[in-house]
C-alpha cells in the first residue's frame, strides 16, 4: 500500500491508536480527517497535528454516521481510505448489573454497528479510486475472549467475522480491507490506567504502519499476532490462561 498521498478518515482520531496512525499517515504525505465524540479533545489533537481536519461525530449514532458521510462526500470527495477505529471498552459482571441496557448497547453500536454501518455507507465513495482501503480495528479480544469485558470481546469478534466477508464482498470494486487486531496497547481504553503493561502505543503504531506498507491484510502484533493463527485448542487454552488471573 502506498502511504502517501491519500485522503484518510479515522474515526475515534483524537486519541490513543487512532491518533497515532493519524499522525503516521500525515507525516507519510496523505491528508487526514479525524472524527470523534468531543471537540475539545479534537481541538487538542488538531494543536498536535495542524494539519488534520476535524469532525464533532458520534459513531454510535445513526443520524450523526449519516451527517459524517454526506460531509465528507461534499468536503472530501477525493476520500480513498476509511479506518474504523473507535471503540470503547467496558468491563463488568453479567451476573450483577446495576446500569440500564442503553449502557451496555451503546458499546455494540460503537464497536460493531458503527463500523459496519460506515463501511457500507463509504463504499460507493471509496469504489474506483485509486489505494482504495476500509482499515477495522478490531482486538487480540476478537480471537481469545477475555471474560472482564464480553460485550467488547464479542462486538471485535463479530468485527472480524464481518471484515472478512466485507474484504470478500468488494474485491471487485478494488477496496482492500484490512483488519488491525491489536493486543493490549498502553492507552487509555477502557479507562486510564488499564493497560499500562500494554506494549507502548508508538511502537504499536509503527508495526501497524509497517504492515500496511507491505500490504498486509491482517495486522497483529505480538500476543495478537499469534492469536490470529491460533487453532481452537489453543484460544481454549489462552483463554483459561487469560481469565484464571
Amino acid at each position: 500500500m502506498d502511504l502517501a498521498g491519500n485522503t484518510v478518515l479515522i474515526t475515534g482520531g483524537a486519541s490513543g491508536i487512532g491518533f497515532s496512525i493519524a499522525e503516521r499517515f500525515s507525516a507519510a504525505g496523505s491528508k487526514v480527517i479525524i472524527c470523534g465524540r468531543r471537540e475539545e479533545q479534537l481541538r487538542k489533537a488538531q494543536q498536535k497535528l495542524p494539519s488534520a481536519h476535524i469532525r464533532v461525530c458520534d459513531v454510535s449514532i445513526e443520524s450523526d454516521r449519516t451527517a459524517l458521510h454526506q460531509w465528507i462526500a461534499e468536503e472530501h470527495p477525493h476520500i480513498n481510505m476509511l479506518v474504523n477505529n473507535t471503540g470503547i471498552q467496558q468491563r463488568f459482571d453479567v451476573t450483577a448489573i446495576k446500569e440500564d441496557w442503553g449502557y451496555f448497547q451503546k458499546e455494540i453500536q460503537t464497536n460493531l454497528e458503527a463500523p459496519i454501518h460506515l463501511s457500507m455507507l463509504f463504499i460507493p465513495l471509496l469504489a474506483g479510486k485509486n489505494n482504495a482501503a476500509i482499515v477495522n480495528v478490531s482486538s487480540g479480544l476478537a480471537f481469545t475472549p477475555g471474560a472482564f469485558a464480553p460485550i467488547y470481546s464479542a462486538t471485535k469478534a463479530g468485527l472480524h467475522s464481518f471484515t472478512m466477508s466485507l474484504r470478500q464482498q468488494v474485491a471487485a470494486q478494488h477496496i482492500s480491507v484490512i483488519e488491525v487486531a491489536p493486543p493490549a496497547v498502553n492507552s487509555d481504553l477502557g479507562g486510564a490506567g488499564l493497560h499500562t503493561f500494554g506494549v507502548p502505543l508508538d511502537e504499536f503504531a509503527d508495526a501497524v504502519f509497517l504492515g500496511l506498507a507491505n500490504g498486509d491484510m491482517e495486522i497483529g502484533y505480538g500476543t495478537s499476532q499469534k492469536a490470529l493463527r491460533m487453532s481452537r485448542d489453543e484460544i481454549d487454552e489462552a483463554f483459561r490462561r487469560m481469565n484464571s488471573r
